[in-house]
């Protein structure tokens, strides 16, 4: 990474810490999309590609943790910081930012617990609303309202 300078190598571990906190962003808030979709009947919610794309985002963390493999958007970002010649998230506003709010210090079991009850709330979350691929044919989510209000989570 020599021939880039410090501040282009700068800019692309920013771009990879955003690209990390969006990462954290989608898993998060799809799970409570998915929970609060599935009481409002948000068709969204069900569609099969965003479910299988957040299980799998969730999925890869946990056996990440499990296998104590450290992210590859970290370890990414770190080399390119590294290589810049920075330390800290000191460098630029996004990175100092981003980086206090996305990374914190515990001991790793606290991370590995915290990833696997998350992981177990997805694996719930797809039980309890599930995507239409997988509830046709069953008489399932096609059959029931789980919105508690009439028409919801039904298809006219």
């Amino acid at each position: 990474m020599a021939h880039f300078d410090s501040a282009t190598l700068i800019l692309a571990a920013d771009a990879i810490l955003v690209l990390h906190a969006l990462f954290v962003v989608f898993v998060v808030l799809g799970l409570g999309g998915i929970v609060a979709g599935g009481y409002r009947g948000w068709r969204w919610v069900r569609n099969r590609w965003f479910r299988l794309a957040h299980l799998a985002a969730i999925g890869v963390v946990v056996l990440q943790s499990w296998g104590g493999v450290i992210c590859p958007l970290t370890h990414w970002e770190s080399t390119l910081r590294t290589a810049a010649g920075a330390e800290g998230y000191r460098d630029t506003f996004i990175g100092y930012w981003v980086g206090a709010l996305l990374y914190y210090r515990a001991p790793d079991w606290v991370f590995i617990v915290a990833y696997t009850v998350f992981g177990a709330l997805v694996a719930a979350a797809w039980l309890w609303v599930q995507p239409d691929a997988f509830a046709r044919g069953r008489g399932g989510r096609k059959d029931r309202d789980i919105s508690g209000g009439g028409q919801g989570g039904r298809r006219a």
